[in-house]
């Protein structure tokens, strides 16, 4: 667990000395442990020049997977702490620009003796915190994997066409989705991106077009992109999420509570 740690840290960072100096250990002694690391997995994990360093494939892969493993691992940690503690903890997990911060507060209001911590969920791969561990709430937007989850819709979203503010497009007050036939779509199928923020930087500069929920337009808002509503794109629904149909107390008063808050 120690290596894998060191491998996201020098996959996060691209450079082992601020991977080092983020782990506090020398460099030399970080790069012995990739390379035991890449000999115990039997294969390469990262490309290193004099000047970058950059993930392979089964890199990609590993760092993918070692968001939920070590996630699994943290989460299994502070619940055993909790119980020799006596602790009560809720634990929300949001999708970006969703905003839960309303619904925590009138929830600690009728219980200030539970803990409530909120952790972001990857917009790629939304429910992983729910079948993880991390999480026993989650406020997402469809889609996603609901299968063996239960949901509970509260409201929908527009959807707005994000594009650079030099587009062609880009003067028009609305537009359809025939508008956008022949642009470049990113989404999680035409490209994997590690972060939204990834994909708005190739946004603006000209590497194609996204249609994003307008709270994500909103929260992401920057004077080099435009974000244009689309007549006759489907809304996004979102939902709170948990694992069961038959949750424990505190969850349930949590989703009755965020239910009426955060409808819309």
């Amino acid at each position: 667990m120690r290596k894998l740690r060191y491998f996201v840290a020098v996959a996060e960072h691209r450079h082992f000395g601020r991977a080092a100096e983020q782990l506090y250990i020398a460099q030399p002694v970080l790069s012995r442990q990739i390379r035991a690391f890449e000999q115990e997995m039997d294969c390469t994990l990262l490309e290193r020049t004099t000047r970058s360093v950059e993930l392979t494939a089964a890199g990609k892969q590993l760092y993918e997977e070692a968001q939920g493993i070590l996630g699994t691992i943290d989460a299994a940690v502070r619940r055993v702490h909790d119980a020799d503690r006596a602790i009560q903890r809720l634990v929300i997990a949001f999708a970006p620009g969703l905003h839960v911060s309303e619904a925590i507060r009138a929830f600690k209001s009728l219980h200030p003796q539970v803990e409530t911590d909120v952790v972001p969920a990857r917009w790629w791969d939304p429910d992983a915190p729910l079948r993880d561990g991390r999480a026993q709430i989650a406020y997402l937007r469809r889609p996603f994997d609901d299968s063996g989850l239960h949901t509970i819709p509260i409201g929908h979203e527009h959807r707005v066409a994000c594009m650079p503010a030099t587009h062609p497009l880009a003067h028009r007050d609305e537009i359809l989705r025939a508008d956008l036939d022949c642009e470049l779509m990113l989404d999680t199928q035409t490209r994997r991106l590690d972060s939204l923020e990834e994909k708005f930087e190739l946004i603006a500069s000209g590497h194609g077009i996204a249609l994003v929920p307008v709270s994500v337009a909103r929260y992401y808002s920057r004077p080099d992109l435009v974000h244009l509503p689309v007549a006759d794109a489907p809304n996004a629904e979102t939902c709170l999420v948990v694992t069961t149909d038959r949750p424990e107390k505190l969850v349930r008063d949590f989703l009755d509570i965020a239910t009426t808050t955060l409808r819309h």
